[in-house]
């Protein structure tokens, strides 16, 4: 069922779920504000694939370590400038009292119910835990009015003029309050309150968080051309039931032409699309793809050997990847500071040369490092020798990045923006505390590329809790540029069935060293939920085909406990240009609207 706004009436439910087990669906997923859209509002369709949108951030130690944190109860009322307000209860990563949050609780706005602020705690001056809470804008009062329970049982009142600023009211008693009950068969729903929204809001809500399908293929009624390769630039046009659009290329029957002879033939063909069924490489992580000297080239973290090689595959086309033969270029015998662990390669195109950044250890897990290796001019990519020897990333002093055995660094991706070349990985320390992983940007040298030219900027956090549900990580990071815009993808939590893909962008000219010019997602791309039969999708990479396509490749697992494998999918832009990681190649092309036809004019 296609969902769309209607022009009467459109109602937002907001709720949180009941916490499953961690590999369905966890305490810090399940305490997180999720939404559901209804035109009646009785019959509510869940948003975003029955995933939360909102989740609280953690709180930071003095030593930049943080502790996770969820919510519970959360209530959407309007502000008083006509955009939306959400209260909510802060509570511990597992839905326990939240010891920092007592008589207090968790505000946030929006615009539109996807991009969120989280304004903070609001002290309601009581000292007792908050249990419920609900808010709404008071015209004759010229105030908010929040009325909230406690865990004994107890009601209170407050009133506030401004909910941005401190200056509330003293709780007073009150008599106790109850949401309107909402029956909806969603799965293991925790129902809050229901909101009327405008068609505007409600329609973005549904364009941004349900998969678009394909409605609609238009082609020309007629063209005409000179040459059979005229025909080849004859394309179709797929429209969405989001209204956006896909220009595809048409595999034309030209049998019935005659090149020989001016006049008007009527010709059918059939919309293009390469499939790739999932998992195109079993036993194969961290899939990146770069086209280089007109040939195609695959290069994964080898699970098959416990991560002691790399591969590389070689084809004139992405779909011949699939089957192309695999070239040894590195293995833990190789040299012997590197000794495996080799993670998560990527090609990288600079300045004309192309290189290959990975991670490898010269001992165990807490020795792994990010690496550089090039290809030497002139040299193929599929043959050993002609890679040169992997450098140790360095800083601009010429030390090592990391101190091994005490702080790892892994993933590292190349951004090249505004002229100037940036890398961007992901670095924990373990020693004297584990603070998690982090990812961080520098600016690079083009020259030799493994050495950082200003010092590293923390880029973000795993402060959700779709990015520390069972580990403290973000990691994967890998860049697209559409339009102005960059989209750095990347992914968190463990690489189990739990990992996910998350967003940060940046604007045209933005100063990608300044970690407040970058805007990040609030909720993942990419999750268990998105796509039926793949679990733990993440650590993906984008690759731009002959006929301008974008592809996304990444690994999932082909069943709960299956082997990490890789898959590629097409990337379809939304209704604001960003990037959607869902769409299946059943809702991307409608089979039965594939068969076309037109009048070629030959001239």
């Amino acid at each position: 069922m296609t969902l769309q706004a209607n022009k009467e009436s459109n109602y937002i439910l907001c709720y949180t779920r009941l916490p499953k087990k961690d590999i369905i669906y966890s305490t810090k997923l399940a305490y997180s504000m999720h939404l559901a859209y209804s035109n009646d509002g009785i019959n509510f369709e869940p948003l975003n694939h029955n995933s939360g949108v909102l989740f609280a951030k953690a709180t930071e130690n003095e030593n930049g370590s943080l502790n996770a944190k969820s919510l519970k109860n959360p209530y959407i009322f309007y502000l008083k400038d006509g955009n939306f307000g959400v209260i909510a209860v802060r509570t511990e990563s597992d839905g326990r009292n939240d010891e920092e949050s007592k008589g207090k609780v968790l505000i946030f706005s929006s615009p539109d119910l996807l991009q969120y602020e989280e304004i903070g705690l609001l002290d309601l001056k009581g000292n007792t835990f908050v249990n419920d809470v609900v808010c709404n804008y008071d015209d004759e009062k010229q105030a908010y009015i929040i009325r909230w329970s406690d865990d004994f049982g107890n009601y209170y009142v407050n009133f506030i003029e401004d909910i941005f600023l401190d200056n509330i009211s003293d709780p007073a008693h009150s008599e106790p309050f109850q949401l309107d009950p909402v029956k909806t068969k969603i799965e293991e729903i925790v129902p809050r309150n229901v909101i009327r929204v405008s068609e505007e809001i409600a329609h973005r809500l549904i364009c941004k968080l349900t998969v678009p399908t394909n409605v609609k293929i238009e082609t020309p009624k007629s063209v005409k051309i000179k040459s059979e390769e005229d025909l080849k630039d004859v394309k179709a046009r797929a429209i969405y039931s989001d209204g956006t659009t896909d220009i595809k290329y048409v595999d034309w029957d030209k049998r019935g032409i005659d090149w020989k002879k001016p006049g008007t033939y009527r010709i059918t063909g059939t919309v293009h699309q390469d499939h790739y069924s999932f998992p195109v490489a079993i036993d194969r992580a961290d899939p990146c793809i770069t086209k280089w000297n007109g040939k195609y080239y695959f290069i994964a973290t080898n699970d098959a050997d416990g991560n002691h090689s790399l591969y590389i595959r070689e084809a004139d086309t992405i779909p011949g990847l699939v089957d192309a033969e695999e070239r040894l270029i590195l293995d833990s015998n190789t040299y012997e500071d590197i000794k495996g662990l080799l993670w998560a390669p990527e090609f990288h195109i600079i300045e004309g040369d192309l290189y290959i950044f990975h991670g490898a250890t010269s001992g165990g897990f807490y020795y792994e490092q990010s690496h550089v290796m090039k290809l030497r001019r002139g040299g193929t990519p599929v043959c050993a020798k002609d890679w040169s020897r992997p450098h140790r990333v360095v800083k601009k002093d010429g030390t090592y990045l990391c101190e091994a055995g005490k702080t790892i660094s892994l993933d590292m991706t190349v951004i090249q923006w505004n002229g100037e070349y940036y890398v961007v990985w992901s670095q924990r320390e373990f020693i004297p505390e584990d603070l998690g992983a982090w990812l961080y940007i520098a600016k690079v040298d083009p020259k030799e590329p493994w050495r950082l030219i200003c010092d590293p900027v923390v880029l973000t956090k795993p402060e959700y809790g779709w990015e520390n549900n069972n580990v403290f990580v973000v990691e994967g990071p890998f860049a697209l540029m559409r339009d102005n815009k960059l989209f750095l993808t990347y992914s968190g939590s463990l690489i189990d069935e739990t990992y996910v893909i998350g967003l940060l962008t940046a604007e045209k000219g933005a100063d990608l060293l300044d970690p407040t010019c970058w805007t990040k997602y609030n909720f993942p791309l990419l999750t268990s939920r998105s796509v039926p039969g793949e679990y733990g999708p993440g650590h993906n990479s984008y690759v731009v085909d002959d006929f301008g396509t974008i592809w996304n490749v990444y690994h999932a697992r082909p069943g709960i406990k299956g082997p990490r494998s890789s898959g590629i999918r097409r990337v379809h832009f939304d209704i604001d240009g960003y990037p959607r990681l869902d769409l299946t190649e059943e809702k991307d092309l409608n089979q039965d609207l594939a068969k076309v036809a037109i009048d070629v004019i030959l001239t």
